[in-house]
């Protein structure tokens, strides 16, 4: 029987980042997700690729209060390279000192790039053994649904209640597991996503948060957070949670970083339908078929979005429904469209 983990880890290879005979492949992970790299490691090999791997522990410690910047040799590494993967668990602080940085580079020299934050074990045998083609179909239907839509408003079960506008000189991205030098992608893939132009109502996030959050808390389901949006950012005072610690921590998050940490950055729809729950991991539950909305960095370099920011929370969203205008695409997060 075939090992789930490797399987992943092929598809991973093989089929979205595409790994060629002869190319340069760097891989980028840390002590806790070192035995994942390994797989990954052992595929580009079989690919008959050149693999050069790289852990974030050698290069200074981590959780501390200084996070750890991105290294110069890495940077190196991926200048000479075609195809690169990171492959590590989330850490305060490094989304803006290594991560940021490190995707520069990866744009700059046009690298096939698979972004693995906070990646697990069920992420890599349930996330990446999904079946790619029928995410990439369904992603093209969402794509053309959305694509021209000048207003899109979500309703879930918990209170969300949320209308967003959309400038149409802002790109629409589909992101289904096919990696280019023009366009790294977050694995497990399978959303569609913009930045828009405007939103208002409330936004109950009651699946899991990104960044550190997610390593840090998990499903919060059971301590679900409320917040306000007006003209397309959080209201101040607005922010409720049960879970105090949360609370503090997400307004200093979105308050305290920089101006546009409170703006809405990313509007997005999971198409990924292999997931048949969720895990507590934003990256893998961002594409669970739903809705998912991120303040902060608006991935301007995707979405050609004119603004910028340090920082990028995602908010997973339970059973949502989606009225794209007058046609209504999903349903209590089941998706009523035809490929």
């Amino acid at each position: 029987m075939q090992n789930p983990i490797q399987a992943g880890a092929r598809q991973a290879v093989t089929r979205c980042v595409r790994v060629q005979p002869n190319e340069r492949v760097v891989i980028i992970t840390d002590q806790e997700t070192l035995h994942l790299a390994k797989a990954l490691e052992t595929e580009v090999s079989m690919a008959h690729a050149y693999g050069s791997l790289f852990i974030m522990e050698d290069f200074g410690p981590r959780n501390t209060s200084v996070p750890l910047p991105f290294p110069a040799p890495i940077a190196e590494a991926l200048t000479e390279a075609q195809a690169s993967f990171y492959i590590a668990q989330c850490k305060t602080g490094e989304l803006q000192s290594f991560r940021f940085p490190m995707c520069d580079v990866v744009n700059t020299y046009r690298v096939r790039h698979a972004h693995m934050p906070g990646f697990t074990e069920i992420m890599m045998s349930q996330g990446m053994a999904a079946d790619y083609d029928a995410i990439a179909r369904l992603s093209k239907t969402v794509f053309d649904c959305v694509t021209k839509a000048k207003t899109i408003r979500v309703t879930t079960p918990a209170g969300t209640d949320l209308t967003a506008e959309f400038d149409p000189a802002v790109r629409w991205v589909i992101s289904d597991g096919r990696i280019t030098g023009d366009n790294w992608k977050n694995l497990p893939d399978g959303e569609v996503f913009t930045a828009p132009k405007n939103a208002w109502g409330t936004v109950v996030v009651d699946g899991c948060l990104g960044d550190f959050f997610c390593d840090k808390y998990g499903l919060i389901t059971d301590s679900p957070l409320t917040y306000a949006m007006d003209n397309g950012r959080c209201v101040p005072g607005s922010v409720q949670c049960r879970d105090t610690q949360l609370k503090q921590d997400f307004e200093a998050y979105t308050f305290d970083t920089d101006e546009n940490a409170r703006r809405l950055g990313e509007f997005a729809i999971g198409t990924n339908i292999g997931l048949k729950a969720l895990i507590g991991n934003l990256l893998q539950d961002e594409k669970f078929p739903g809705i998912h909305l991120a303040l902060g960095n608006p991935y301007p370099d995707k979405t050609g979005a004119t603004w910028d920011s340090k920082a990028h929370c995602d908010g997973v969203l339970i059973k949502p429904t989606i009225h794209v205008e007058n046609q209504i695409i999903m349903r209590d997060g089941e998706f009523c469209i035809d490929e």
